[in-house]
């Protein structure tokens, strides 16, 4: 803790730094700023854009919210940009209560209000789409906020931060706000060179210290402890996530542990761990290495008892002392150490429901009467018009009964406004545990005292992967509550199989780059080329940050490629020869090697071509000889094996062993040498039956005698005419002589393997350097293909397309030229529509059910015509339209109907947050069809699809 006289120093300091407009603003804060916030806005003020690269919950927003102060003193606009519809309806609330709603705007997806105030909150497409249409509210624009601009490395997303970053005017100033990122100077060094003077900050001290725990059985451990009482890592005063502090669940011993923790290590020969990060020494708590050893000791005696051969077979396995507790045993113990509230991430959705399950049948209360009372009635009047029926299905009263009690979930299957309320009353205190997938630690302003992570890896949809060290900062940026907690714990489950070591590595580590996503598309080619011509936009796509980050990294491969070369002519003059050019003399050499091992390599194929047309004439009864493999010896054929793609008999033994085999234990082709009969009562699973068969068998073989031969082909038949002339060229070459000859062609050798990595790295270079024009042009190849874009112009067509901002934009366009959908109704529109904005997460059913008719033919002609463009691309290289996804058209079919939601989410087996959320994508996509198509009767019915889908729980959206 600093003295009185040090925190009056650092205030002086900030208040010299500061401003009459820093100072007036901060008084709307209930807390002085920190100085690189005062640093930040006093750059802003001064005419310059601004990075700012901060941890989650450091108050980075304040900086954003500064620009909005300046533009309402100036009389200007301010436009406030967010990655998700949550935050921007959040942002938009807390600037409404600073500032008034005649003030602020909101522009989403779902929502326009007040769209030409001057302060508007927005996503960050919404402004891509503004400044491709030369939107009229662009006027009088002088400051852009990008909240969490780190999205842009998201690789679906990613693209239109990016796109905004490069084509917002000069006089815009930009402040750009990231959460903590290696590489934070990169991405500066790029704004600097596209935007203009851009002053780049970067903090990376936690405004709460983050403590690290382990959970091991129903007890709080320390991740990092100190070695000697008197001495300090500074892991903890720096606040920078990886502190060494104490035990939650063992303060009041603390200093005995430290006491007399030296010796105890001595005594059971047990010496830290220790880590080194960044220049600093974490040294992990021994306990959990003896923990550590313990259950690994445990799960190999477990093994072992359920060997089959195991003595101890049969008798109770051993049990870890350290299985993990309950999902309430963690909150329980949590609230007992004054840990609360707290977000648990559970990489899973229905997990996260699971969990809130088991605390409410544990009996789990963590709040009083009256907080129970609060809740409910704010969760009533917020959901008051939602219809109750809706409400029934979506199991309101049992979400709201655990709401009661404390408790929640919180993931992206959950209803919108369902997961709002969650968050209101997490921010007042009122829920005090909270289970949530990942989606959490993505931008929503919802940080608690302690966050818990149940395991350290997750299901990325292929495989278990570990969590990254970048993906634990995100999760446990969330703990520590600024101006509430002194500190803020993380907190890993400990399950079987846990280290220590692994688990300290990703707290310790601060790893987290920002690398670009971005890549053209056939919207962004039109409307750029339609605006600047074609010559222009590539110069303009080469100022991507994606193209930045390539040249940079050509830089060390060109410094590696002149090494390389440099190398190359060292080896060549280590092989020269007074006789004559040796690198030809080695040229033949290798050509000779070459041809040798690839007629070695045919004479391998033949045969076993051969092997296997001579397994494919085996019958049962069939006694032949295995020359090779596992099984060699003598053997009779039970069954051909022909089922398979490859024949693979079975075969019975002279030892009584029933084998499959195959085409590897012939190298060459395989020939009976008798036959003998299978008995019909023969059973492969009866020991009797095979020994008496083995015994029938080999008396057989001593009637037959003599086996027989299996001949090779002689290697030099038929000696290749090529092998012939290169050896013939080799041994009349002059430096075939040389007394050193094979010192050359060890320095040629090096030279020849040298030249091909080269020549790799050659490449590399190449494919990186103008990676983002040559894209662009191949994309304006299949524009001009298409009839699209003609040179710098831009057809009727392209006009078209450049309306559609979708992953499918070309098809939607294709699919309004070739009216596609001119003959359907509202909701056949709505299904075939639903194909371009569902994809879904998991493998859904092959052939998921369609409505009949019209839609099924059209839905037919959209994926025909998806083929068609898929080879377009093809040609040019490019691969940017999936397939359309039927998995939602019978849904969108039946809700556009009129059906009811019950039986619409029980069939189609859908959480109602993907459903509204879908069918909210729908609408958008609905509304760009009827904006981009010239057809009246398209746009009409269009607009009357988005207005059936518009209903019930995806009309309902709230953001007061």
């Amino acid at each position: 803790m600093s003295s009185h006289a040090e925190r009056y120093a650092a205030f002086r300091r900030n208040q010299g730094a500061s401003s009459p407009a820093i100072t007036a603003f901060q008084g709307l804060y209930g807390f002085d700023f920190d100085p690189f916030q005062v640093r930040a806005c006093k750059a802003l003020e001064g005419g310059h854009g601004v990075l700012v690269a901060a941890p989650t919950g450091s108050g980075k927003t304040v900086v954003g919210e500064f620009a909005v102060h300046l533009a309402l003193a100036e009389g200007t606009k301010c436009f406030y940009t967010t990655p998700i519809k949550a935050l921007s309806n959040q942002k938009y609330n807390d600037l409404v209560a600073r500032y008034g709603a005649d003030r602020v705007g909101l522009l989403t997806g779902d929502n326009s209000v007040n769209g030409d105030a001057p302060v508007v909150v927005m996503t960050t497409e919404v402004l891509r789409n503004m400044l491709y249409e030369g939107s009229a509210t662009l006027g009088g624009l002088a400051y852009v906020v990008m909240d969490e601009v780190h999205y842009l490395a998201d690789r679906f997303r990613g693209a239109v931060w990016e796109e905004v970053i490069i084509h917002l005017p000069e006089s815009v100033r930009m402040v750009a706000l990231s959460a903590t990122v290696s590489n934070a100077e990169e991405f500066g060094e790029w704004l600097q060179q596209v935007r203009g003077d851009t002053t780049v900050i970067v903090d990376e001290k936690r405004p709460v210290p983050l403590w690290q725990h382990v959970m091991v059985g129903e007890r709080v451990h320390d991740l990092f402890v100190d070695l000697d009482p008197d001495e300090d890592t500074g892991a903890a005063a720096e606040g920078d996530g990886a502190g060494d502090g104490g035990d939650a669940g063992e303060r009041g011993d603390r200093g005995r542990e430290r006491r007399g923790g030296k010796k105890r290590r001595r005594e059971r020969g047990m010496q830290p761990r220790e880590i080194h990060v960044g220049g600093r020494t974490l040294r992990i708590n021994p306990r959990l290495s003896r923990i550590a050893e313990e259950d690994s000791r445990l799960t190999q005696l477990a093994h072992r008892k359920r060997h089959p051969q195991s003595r101890s077979r049969g008798k109770m396995r051993p049990r870890s002392r350290f299985a993990p507790p309950s999902r309430p045993a963690i909150i329980e113990e949590l609230d007992d150490l004054g840990l609360l509230p707290a977000i648990t991430f559970v990489f899973s959705r229905a997990g996260c429901d699971d969990a809130v399950r088991q605390c409410l049948s544990s009996g789990l209360v963590l709040t009083t009467a009256e907080e129970a009372e609060y809740i409910r009635e704010y969760a009533e009047t917020r959901c008051a018009d939602i219809p109750g029926a809706d409400l029934a299905v979506l199991g309101f009263d049992q979400w709201l009964r655990a709401l009661e009690c404390g408790i929640a979930a919180h993931h992206a299957g959950m209803l919108p406004t369902f997961k709002e309320i969650v968050e209101h009353l997490f921010s007042r205190g009122l829920i005090r545990a909270v289970f949530a997938t990942e989606t959490l630690a993505l931008g929503i302003n919802m940080p608690a005292r302690t966050v818990v992570i149940e395991k350290i890896d997750k299901w990325n949809g292929e495989a278990h992967v570990q969590l990254t060290p970048g993906e634990y900062t995100q999760l446990t940026g969330r703990a520590g509550r600024r101006g509430i907690d002194v500190e803020g714990h993380a907190v890993v489950v400990w399950q079987a199989g846990s280290d220590p070591e692994t688990i300290a590595g990703l707290a310790g580590t601060r790893t987290y780059p920002l690398n670009s996503s971005f890549q053209p598309s056939y919207n962004m080619a039109v409307n750029l080329v339609g605006q600047v011509g074609r010559r222009r936009s590539r110069s303009m796509l080469e100022e991507s940050f994606a193209q930045f980050q390539a040249d940079r990294a050509v830089v060390g491969l060109v410094k590696q490629l002149r090494k390389h070369e440099e190398a190359l002519e060292g080896y060549a003059a280590s092989a020269e020869c007074h006789l004559g050019d040796f690198m030809e003399y080695a040229g033949l050499r290798r050509e000779l090697g070459d041809r040798e091992s690839m007629l070695s390599k045919n004479r391998s194929s033949r045969r076993r071509e051969e092997a296997l047309e001579s397994l494919e004439k085996l019958r049962a009864g069939d006694i032949i000889r295995i020359p090779a493999g596992r099984h060699t010896g003598h053997a009779v054929v039970l069954d051909p094996g022909l089922r398979h793609d490859l024949p693979a008999p079975l075969v019975l033994t002279v030892d009584k062993q029933v084998k499959r085999i195959n085409a590897t234990d012939f190298p060459v082709p395989v020939r009976p040498s008798g036959r003998m009969r299978i008995p019909k009562s023969f059973s492969a699973k009866s020991p009797r039956s095979r020994q008496d068969l083995a015994s029938t068998l080999r008396n057989k073989l001593q009637e037959q005698g003599t086996d027989p031969v299996y001949e090779r082909a002689p290697r030099n038949a038929g000696e290749d005419a090529e092998v012939v002339r290169l050896r013939a060229a080799l041994r009349a070459h002059p430096c075939h002589g040389c007394a050193e000859r094979e010192d050359h062609a060890r320095w040629a050798e090096r030279h020849h393997r040298l030249q091909r990595e080269t020549d790799a790295l050659r490449r590399r270079v190449e494919g990186r350097s103008h990676v983002i024009s040559r894209t662009f042009d191949r994309v304006c190849g299949v524009l001009e293909d298409l009839g699209y874009l003609d040179g710098d112009d831009v057809s009727d067509d392209g006009a078209r397309l450049a309306k559609v901002y979708s992953e499918l934009d070309l098809l939607v366009a294709e699919c309004l030229r070739r009216g596609l959908w001119k003959d359907l109704s509202p909701v056949e529109l709505a299904a075939c529509a639903a194909s371009l904005v569902y994809e879904a997460r998991r493998n859904d059913e092959a052939y998921p059910r369609l409505p009949g008719g019209r839609v099924d033919d059209t839905l037919a002609e959209m994926v025909r015509l998806w083929g068609e463009l898929n080879e377009v691309e093809a040609r040019h290289r490019v691969t940017f339209l999936r397939r359309p996804d039927l998995g939602f058209v019978w849904t969108a079919h039946r809700w556009a109907r009129g059906d009811r939601l019950d039986a619409i989410l029980r069939q189609a087996d859908m959480p109602a947050g993907d459903f509204v959320r879908t069918a909210k994508m729908l609408v958008d996509m609905l509304g760009q069809i009827a904006g981009a198509t010239n057809d009246q009767g398209v746009r009409s019915t269009a607009r009357k699809a988005s207005d059936l889908v518009r209903r019930g729980v995806v009309a309902y959206s709230s953001f007061t």
